[in-house]
């Protein structure tokens, strides 16, 4: 007992997702699929940790 709001949101959410239309910025999805790398301010993935990771050393 008690399932019925719980499905009720969960099929609300899932209509929802399957009928709206997002607006899809076509032109950052090339730039992601291509692999550029255009902006600069981006971090290497292995850099990200090191960082956080210097306190420990100390």
């Amino acid at each position: 007992m008690g399932r019925g709001r719980a499905k009720a949101k969960q099929t609300k959410v899932a209509r929802q997702l399957k009928y709206s239309t997002p607006n899809t910025d076509f032109e950052s999805l090339q730039r992601e699929l291509s692999g550029s790398n255009d902006s600069d301010d981006r971090r290497d993935p292995v850099d990200e940790w090191t960082d956080e990771d210097e306190w420990r050393r100390a």
